[in-house]
């Protein structure tokens, strides 16, 4: 199991302390940042992969449950940690992975922790399955073809069409948008490269920063895509 990254936000900076010891006993966590200002913490959290937020939510300009909601949809595991019991039901809505009460006891962190990892090795079970299992159909001459996600290289613009590559040599053409293709192709597995060039994450053999490599094709990376893909190195960066 990788180690998690994580981030701890609360205006009180001796809180950050307590859960920055009570953390230190679990080598299951890296600490990339502590933020008392809430603001910063979601210009972070947007332009950077993080696997765990924890955060208060009583705080000033941009309270927790607020932070939480701008970022809804994004792959985190968000604890809240707050003194007030009354938020719970907001928090759980939001799809909180736990709910923890100051004084934080270090038992209590414990139970939080495997749980973050319990979630973590699930949702890597799930995108393994997906990638084994996974597939969608494109109608190719007058026929649907069936096209299994892990047999996809990249999906490349051609005019009105698209290629999808399942192969250095071998696509398939059909009548479609790549704006449709990125909707339909699952983003944990696929990543959208350039305004021409959508490809599968598994298939990277090396990544640069005007391009990319699958094997010996290279694919560009456009200035509108630099921070996706930034994103994903920064995720898998040992």
């Amino acid at each position: 199991m990788k180690t998690l990254s994580c981030i701890l936000i609360d205006d009180e900076p001796l809180a950050i302390e307590v859960l920055k010891s009570h953390l230190a006993h679990h080598p299951e966590l890296s600490i990339l940042a502590t933020f008392t200002d809430s603001s910063k913490a979601l210009t972070y959290w947007q332009s950077n992969s993080v696997d765990v937020v924890f955060t208060d939510i009583n705080m000033p300009n941009l309270d927790g449950l607020t932070l939480v909601k701008e970022q809804m949809g994004a792959q985190t595991a968000v604890v809240f940690t707050t003194a007030h019991a009354d938020f719970a039901a907001e928090a759980f809505d939001l799809e909180a992975l736990d709910y923890l009460l100051k004084p934080i006891s270090p038992i209590r962190l414990a139970k939080t922790v495997n749980r973050i990892v319990e979630f973590s090795e699930l949702r890597q079970q799930s995108q393994a399955s997906l990638l084994d299992d996974g597939y969608l159909f494109v109608k190719v001459d007058g026929d649907h073809q069936k096209i299994l996600y892990k047999d996809i290289h990249y999906v490349e613009a051609f005019a009105d069409y698209v290629k999808i590559w399942t192969s250095p040599v071998k696509r398939f053409v059909t009548l479609q948008t790549m704006r449709n293709m990125e909707q339909n192709l699952p983003s944990e597995l696929f990543i959208r490269t350039h305004r021409s060039f959508i490809v599968s994450i598994d298939k990277i053999s090396s990544i640069q920063p005007q391009n990319l490599h699958l094997g010996s094709i290279q694919i560009p990376v456009g200035k509108n895509y630099k921070d996706s893909v930034a994103k994903l190195l920064q995720k898998s960066r040992l």
